[in-house]
């Protein structure tokens, strides 16, 4: 007995040994920031047998792998379609349409070349803040269509949504309409084979971006493609944070009433989208698309809302969407405000809100007060309850509804809508897509909807934070520590 005792425990210790320095290679060898290196060799020196394996399926970074090569190649010749205007802002010879751009002209240049964004002022914009407006505009848009239908969506349930938009797609595709339709592996589950054999008889194309194949033992499962994108015709466009399941136009027991934000765009910017999706489509699917258009109508001296439409994703070396809001934010004079659903910083977009506060810009922040994770609601807690004490303002969205709202908006001018959170996972994980947006009518629009949702608040005071128990600190650092894969 005792040697089989002591057969184990050398071979424990060279395994743990191994596990170690292949991990501590790989990781110091990426780059990573301090916070999620000192995690992951916690988890390798807690779980010596396992680490390793947990880090190849939770931690490793995909930004130089080979399974992006074909997509740098496609993303290479769209990013070509934007650096003659990039070159005129970068020579500070662009002609601003608001005078008022050339104020955050730094803020366009770090969008415009970290993602080769194009910065674009011909469109229109549309806001919308409940599920069921939203639904409604989105049928009678691809009920308009003509030439082709993209949608692509993280999550995608069978239901009362997706019947409705099923509908008009297998109408549309058999009127000969190009429908393509793209869904994440992990988000698409709950989407009902029947389904897709109905779009698909009918002639409606689909893709299934990283396939959840094998499970955990998947290496890309973690890495999820969180955008909502749809462009009809080239010439509407949808981005934002509703997905499409029956709880986003609040059928949902379990959430209530469902708060979000989500824009329509009319204008040059739709092309930014139809490209995305087009790269989008492809890696996923490995099909090109046949009749791939652009925008190129006339809105009217009446529609010039600037904007970027940026994209960030694993497949980069830049955070190129939280690269924006740390910009954003250190050019605050007056005001930020920040909704979002999951609130976990890293540590210099804290340091960013925490010296906006300090020196006097009024920074709000309003997160849901019943999240569908305990571990990110500890986080934020964490967070928040820090910019408290430099005099930020919190507020907990009301106990039934939901909050999925992912907005940024600064002074009176800037403001950013998307698909990102206000957290690790999107800015390094996910695949997400934002407008960024330059414009005192959508500003203004946000900001007004942001103070009529305080009516649906509590307020979360410093009080309130220095109360917490003992259960609740001990639960806040344990989730703080697990902050960058949560």
């Amino acid at each position: 007995m005792s040697q089989f005792w002591n057969m184990y425990l050398q071979a424990s210790g060279a395994l743990f040994w191994i596990d170690l320095i292949l991990a501590l290679f790989v990781i110091f060898a990426e780059r990573k920031k301090p916070t999620s290196t000192l995690l992951w060799v916690m988890v390798i020196l807690a779980f010596p047998l396992f680490g390793f394996l947990f880090y190849l399926l939770l931690g490793v970074d995909l930004s130089k792998s080979k399974m992006f090569e074909d997509k740098d190649q496609d993303s290479a010749l769209v990013k070509a379609q934007s650096i003659e205007r990039i070159s005129l802002i970068n020579k500070g010879q662009y002609k601003y349409h608001d005078i008022k751009a050339y104020d955050y002209e730094s803020l366009i240049k770090i969008l415009s070349n970290n993602s080769f964004s194009k910065y674009v002022e011909h469109n229109k914009v549309d806001i919308f803040y409940d599920g069921p407006s939203l639904k409604d505009d989105i049928i009678e848009e691809l009920k308009k269509a003509k030439n082709s239908i993209y949608i692509q969506f993280y999550i995608v349930k069978s239901g009362r949504f997706f019947n409705e938009i099923k509908e008009v797609l297998i109408e549309k595709a058999r009127e000969g309409v190009e429908v393509r339709l793209l869904i994440d592996g992990m988000g698409g589950r709950q989407l009902k084979k029947n389904d897709l054999k109905d779009l698909k008889e009918a002639g409606v194309e689909y893709g299934v971006f990283f396939p959840t194949k094998l499970g955990i033992f998947n290496i890309r499962i973690n890495f999820r493609n969180h955008r909502k994108i749809i462009v009809i015709d080239s010439k509407v466009g949808y981005l934002g944070g509703f997905n499409i399941g029956d709880e986003y136009i609040n059928k949902s027991t379990r959430f209530g009433f469902w708060r979000d934000t989500h824009i329509k765009i009319s204008g040059e910017a739709v092309n930014d989208l139809t490209d995305r999706f087009y790269l989008d489509y492809k890696f996923a699917s490995g099909n090109g698309m046949g009749r791939y258009q652009t925008f190129c109508g006339d809105l009217g001296k009446d529609h010039v809302v600037a904007m970027n439409i940026v994209t960030s994703g694993p497949d980069h070396e830049l955070e190129q969407i939280r690269d924006g809001y740390s910009r954003m934010i250190s050019m605050a004079k007056n005001r930020i405000y920040i909704q979002t659903p999951y609130f976990i910083p890293d540590d210099g977009l804290f340091k960013d809100l925490r010296m906006a506060a300090y020196s006097g810009v009024d920074v709000r922040i309003m997160v849901p007060k019943k999240p569908d994770h305990p571990f990110v609601k500890s986080a934020s807690r964490s967070y928040l309850g820090e910019l408290l004490k430099f005099g930020a303002k919190v507020y907990y969205y009301e106990e039934h509804g939901f909050l999925h709202s992912k907005v940024l908006l600064v002074d009176n001018f800037i403001s950013t809508v998307g698909t990102a959170n206000f957290d690790i996972r999107s800015f390094s994980l996910n695949f997400e897509i934002n407008a960024f947006i330059y414009d005192y009518g959508v500003n203004h629009n946000l900001a007004q909807q942001f103070e009529k949702d305080i009516e649906e608040c509590e307020d979360y005071t410093i009080e309130m934070y220095f109360k917490r128990s003992i259960g609740e600190k001990g639960m806040e650092s344990i989730s703080r520590l697990l902050s960058p894969v949560l």
